[in-house]
């Protein structure tokens, strides 16, 4: 039996449970599935909340993962488009492209809390040569890579700051299996001369078989959340508990009146990643929420 771990979103409350230290969750949906990610909060707090900063500001917005190398990593968070669905080419002059905002780099907090390598299922930050450069761009890693990441530059690695709790469809693994012409396009090949095509976009991940130029509409997209919980009062006094739900994994909504807290169950449900409400029907007075994820 696999032991429980919880993600906790509470309504006015944040409380770290004895049983477990668990983080925010994260969750990366796909045309090809979701993913579920945990966030270490308490071990790399800068870089955790520099993302989560990205994802309620909106800069994730229609980004996609612009990098796959195959047992490597794929990458992302650097590159969107206000031009989501469009059939232009994803060609030079890039004229549909955009970077995404940042708020500046952070330091790079390889060294700081507890180790965590970058292996297989692992999320991390990623820079240039220089440690303290990370701002938006995140990769996962496809493979065991922590003899080439953990540590470069004889300043520490690259930071790992979350890993996969939950993936839906096997996700990663899908992106271990793409190639050239199956799902990847040599962009390099096609546009030799361009700084873009040969860097940012070698290997890029489509969503068809070919080697044609891809339209925007082709490209990876992934839309990034957090697990949020918000309660509102109903009619008759009744309090609509809604949250993003965490997809196949139970969602359960609980209430506690004591401090400290004792928690009573509400509604239990399986998620499906869309925005799911309960109802509690007789609150009382001095009733606060929370959501717990078991993965």
């Amino acid at each position: 039996m696999k032991p429980w771990r919880v993600v906790t979103c509470i309504f006015l409350l944040f409380l770290r449970l004895p049983s477990a230290e668990a983080g925010t969750l994260a969750q990366f949906r796909t045309v090809f599935g979701d993913i579920e990610v945990e966030l270490y909060d308490q071990d790399k707090p800068v870089t955790v909340q520099n993302f989560k900063r990205l994802v309620a500001d909106g800069c994730y917005l229609n980004t996609f993962f612009h990098r796959l190398e195959p047992g490597f990593v794929i990458q992302g968070g650097g590159f969107a488009t206000p031009s989501r669905y469009s059939t232009n080419f994803f060609a030079p002059p890039w004229s549909y492209l955009a970077s995404v905002t940042n708020f500046g780099s952070i330091t790079n907090e390889y060294g700081v809390g507890r180790f965590f390598s970058n292996t297989n299922g692992t999320i991390a930050m990623a820079k240039t040569s220089n440690p303290n450069s990370a701002n938006s761009q995140f990769f996962f890693n496809l493979g065991n890579n922590s003899l080439s990441l953990d540590n470069t530059n004889n300043s520490g690695g690259f930071t790992v700051f979350g890993h996969v709790v939950h993936d839906t469809s096997g996700v990663l693994n899908l992106f271990n299996e793409l190639a050239y012409g199956y799902g990847m396009i040599p962009m390099a090949l096609l546009f030799p001369n361009d700084t873009l095509a040969t860097n940012s976009f070698k290997t890029l991940p489509v969503t068809y078989l070919g080697t044609y130029y891809p339209r925007y509409r082709d490209v990876v997209f992934v839309d990034i959340t957090l697990l949020q919980v918000a309660v509102k009062t109903m009619a008759g006094g009744a309090k609509e508990i809604s949250w993003n739900s965490a997809t196949g994994m139970t969602n359960i909504v609980e209430f506690t009146t004591n401090f400290p807290p004792v928690w009573n169950l509400l509604f239990t449900t399986n998620g499906n990643g869309s925005t799911l409400k309960a109802t509690d029907a007789s609150p009382g007075s001095g009733r606060f929420y929370r959501v717990r994820v078991v993965y």
